[in-house]
């Protein structure tokens, strides 16, 4: 089987092949410009596909709250214009002619661990990704959890700083305003006048300054405020934090650290580890959900 598998992020759009063992091939990224809107990007998507021969399936994962039995996305913040309510399975399948399956980027990227990563054989886990906004995805008894409108695990919205910054949901102090990549990158270039992205962030120059070694110190405690609330919500016993930033040893070091000193003793048990497939993760879940339709 010869898969074409999108994840489409509010920074960058990652594509690859990946065949029937899901090994993963001519990977590439380019930038998503989500501020184009969601026809743009859908777009962009079909005259990709079309330069490729012999698909079985096409699998994307995007940003939005996703209905993945129809294939349309029911929401989208700002983040990308003129999203919500696009039926992306029906557009792409019917300019491209190949069976489509559509899944929110965060819940195909939390499957992917489950089955090939840093998940897999736990029954029961929660995911994180931080990115451009913070994605959240819910395991319970082995099954993805959606809430009553396919939107559970909205973790990027949870109340962290009431009345604090504005959010492009419309709220006010969301989680994501102050604990996502992007909140990291934009307090570095506030607090320094750097512009840098979140891997140059943790380069041995910059990571060393300690003005920008402050800022991210902080940006990690706003990381362990959300997870607290989490882990008071769900009692995991597994927490898998993924995006790219993630793959920073120092951040999982210094949460360790510091978050079970936070917790209640009977809310201690919770082993929290980065993602083991990266930025692979929503590539590989999604395609092994579209292998199956």
């Amino acid at each position: 089987m010869k898969i074409l598998t999108f994840d489409i992020g509010g920074t960058n759009i990652k594509y690859a092949l990946c065949n029937e063992k899901f090994e993963i091939s001519e990977e590439h990224s380019i930038p998503t410009n989500a501020e184009q809107g969601g026809q743009v990007i859908i777009n962009r998507i079909i005259e990709i596909i079309k330069t490729f021969d012999g698909l079985d399936r096409v699998a994307i994962s995007t940003a939005g709250q996703v209905d993945n039995k129809n294939g349309i996305v029911v929401f989208s913040t700002n983040d990308i214009p003129y999203y919500t309510g696009m039926m992306v399975k029906k557009i792409v399948q019917s300019k491209t002619g190949i069976p489509t399956f559509l899944e929110n980027d965060t819940n195909a990227a939390a499957l992917g661990e489950h089955k090939f990563g840093a998940a897999r054989g736990a029954e029961s886990f929660v995911y994180l990704n931080f990115g451009t906004g913070i994605g959240g995805a819910i395991y319970i008894n082995n099954e993805l959890y959606t809430g009553s409108n396919s939107c559970a695990g909205g973790f990027a919205h949870l109340i962290t700083h009431a009345g604090g910054r504005q959010c492009t949901c419309g709220g006010e102090g969301c989680y994501k305003q102050y604990a996502s990549a992007r909140a990291l990158t934009q307090a570095v270039e506030k607090a320094t006048g750097k512009t840098l992205n979140g891997f140059e962030i943790f380069d041995k120059e910059n990571f060393e300054n300690p003005e920008i070694r402050h800022v991210i110190d902080i940006w990690i405690d706003e990381i362990i405020l959300g997870l607290k609330s989490i882990i008071y919500t769900f009692n995991p016993s597994l927490i898998v934090l993924g995006g790219g930033i993630m793959s920073e040893d120092y951040i999982i070091e210094l949460i360790d650290r510091k978050i079970y000193k936070q917790l209640m003793e009977n809310f201690r048990k919770v082993n929290i580890v980065n993602s083991k497939l990266g930025n692979q993760a929503a590539l590989l879940g999604v395609a092994y959900e579209a292998s199956n339709i």
